[in-house]
């Protein structure tokens, strides 16, 4: 007998086919289709507490496994409460599947429960932004979605799908056949050669690697380079972890003395966007080797001298072959940095060594370190608190370091820790939260502790959003710094009345025992830690947020 299935099922069987084992949502009546698809395929399925976290927890799990996560949103509202995580993901160039439940065709223009536009809406943060029509081509709808999200520079896509579409029988659907692996992208030989080239002419080269190493499984590549040429790293975003922060050639603290004084900079993956002063830092006299995936972003700021196209797996390996091995002319440099690299840190060390109370962010950052293994997942949501705190969080091994990336966009930590704990249940996941951060998706480590997802949100708690308050008091003073301050909420009564387990630290002392209880207890946890609001401006750390 001819196989008759519904639309919503045909999608689930699709997913299933794609290598989905997880969706996120919030339940809506227009996707209740999928849902029995993905019970009948075996595909799980965590509801959170909002669609943004939803959208969030798909980036997350995408991020984790180097893939495609998928988030199931409802119609209207539902849709444009995804929308913040669409951008987020959009920005870091993450590729994602949204799918998005419709008002039926047959009453379009009729004014349907929850009828918008969402094509449109979504249009100029996805790679594509479709309507599915056809009941009878979803799975090449959904097979589409996929190719399109994680092919070329990745990105989101989403599909609509109207509530008639996921309900109608399909006789015998047709289903694409296995996915193929996507073609790796080599480097053009002219620009290896010509990087090579530079490669061995220089004295101090550097190379600044960011979230593409990690997207490319390319880590032992950038080592085999660095170690073959004897060349200095520096890592952001999910690059961090890629080298071990052990190694002799790794640094983070002397990136600016690296800029000012290099003669090659290696720009692999990342942009020369905010985070790096849109790379006016670099010596203007430096020769610059750009290597990305992303055409618009080559050149984007500071010229190069050398543009290479490809993933960075191929490139890298490439340009180990072509490239000499190292004569020792860098040697001076490497210790020329190792010195600057151990003056910074002295400083750090020095506010981490700090009795006071308030706590301070490094002294909190450093307890941290103390407590975490390689092993464990680390997701910053926050302002100061990570900017700062990720000076003294080295990370070890790659795929432990996760953030929201260029958007900067507050509220991936719940979200995030749900996708790494789901895909990770043996490791420990640990979220570093500003108090004002816990605030947009909090509600979610409800979610964990329903699912039964163990992780622990330690609360860096300033009773403000310091990160604007800092920079406003500094400008206009205290007095004309309205919007930026908040209570001195127990975030750890919060998660206590979830049914987690609630920390409160004020004394410094009693930062690293009550940490490792935290990390220790089998369930949800949250450390609330005093930190010091005026800590930031007063070690000059301060700087202007826009």
């Amino acid at each position: 007998m001819p196989e008759v299935l519904v639309g919503g099922h045909v999608i689930a069987r699709q997913l299933k086919a794609e290598g989905t084992t997880c969706i996120f949502t919030l339940c809506g009546g227009h996707i209740a289709p999928i849902y029995d698809g993905c019970l009948r395929e075996g595909i799980d399925i965590i509801d959170t507490r909002h669609e943004q976290a939803a959208v969030h927890a798909a980036d997350g799990w995408s991020r984790l496994t180097r893939g495609c996560g998928v988030a199931v949103i409802t119609a209207g509202p539902g849709v444009t409460d995804g929308v913040t995580g669409v951008a987020n993901a959009y920005q870091a160039s993450i590729p994602l599947l949204v799918l998005g439940g419709a008002s039926e065709l047959r009453f379009k223009g009729k004014g349907a429960l929850q009828e918008m536009e969402q094509t449109s809406l979504l249009a100029p943060i996805t790679k594509a932004s479709f309507t599915a029509t056809d009941p009878k081509r979803l799975a090449e709808y959904i097979r589409t979605g996929f190719r399109i999200a994680t092919s070329g520079v990745p990105g989101p896509v989403f599909i609509e799908l109207p509530f008639d579409v996921l309900t109608s029988q399909v006789t015998d659907p047709a289903f694409p056949p296995p996915p193929r692996p996507w073609p790796a992208q080599p480097g053009d030989p002219l620009g290896i050669a010509g990087a090579a080239q530079l490669i061995a002419a220089a004295e101090k080269p550097m190379i600044f690697a960011g979230s593409q190493v990690y997207w490319d499984a390319a880590w032992a590549e950038l080592v085999a380079l660095a170690e073959h040429a004897q060349i200095p790293v520096f890592t952001n975003a999910m690059g961090r972890g890629c080298i071990d922060s052990r190694h002799p050639l790794a640094f983070s603290q002397a990136r600016k003395n690296a800029f000012r004084g290099t003669d090659l900079a290696i720009i692999l993956g990342t942009p020369l966007d905010f985070r790096v002063g849109y790379g006016a830092g670099i010596n203007a006299k430096a020769k610059i080797v750009q290597i990305e995936r992303d055409p618009t972003k080559v050149a984007q700021n500071r010229d190069a001298d050398v543009a290479i196209l490809g993933d960075a797996r191929s490139v890298l390996a490439q340009l180990t072959a072509a490239t000499a091995a190292a004569t020792g002319k860098t040697a001076g440099w490497i210790e020329e940095l190792r010195g600057a690299e151990t003056k910074a840190t002295a400083k750090l060390l020095d506010h981490a060594a700090s009795d006071a109370r308030p706590i301070n962010h490094y002294r909190l950052a450093k307890a941290i370190g103390e407590v975490i293994d390689d092993d464990t997942i680390l997701i910053g949501d926050g302002g100061d608190c990570v900017a700062l705190g990720a000076k003294l969080l080295h990370r070890n091994k790659p795929g432990t370091w996760m953030d929201p990336g260029p958007l900067g966009c507050l509220g991936i930590g719940a979200p995030f820790a749900l996708a790494a704990k789901k895909l990770h249940p043996d490791k420990k996941v640990v979220v570093l939260s500003g108090d004002g951060s816990f605030g947009l998706n909090g509600f979610d480590f409800e979610t964990a502790v329903r699912w039964n997802l163990p992780m622990c949100v330690i609360v860096a708690n300033d009773a403000a959003w310091g990160q604007i308050r800092g920079p406003q008091v500094m400008i206009f003073g205290a007095a004309r710094s309205p919007a930026t301050k908040l209570a001195p909420t127990r975030y750890d009564l919060v998660v206590e009345a979830f049914g987690g387990k609630g920390y409160h630290v004020e004394d410094p002392a009693e930062l690293v025992p009550t940490l490792r209880a935290a990390l220790a207890h089998p369930g949800v946890t949250c450390v609330n830690v005093s930190v010091d609001p005026d800590f930031v401006v007063k070690s000059g750390a301060a700087k202007l947020t826009v």
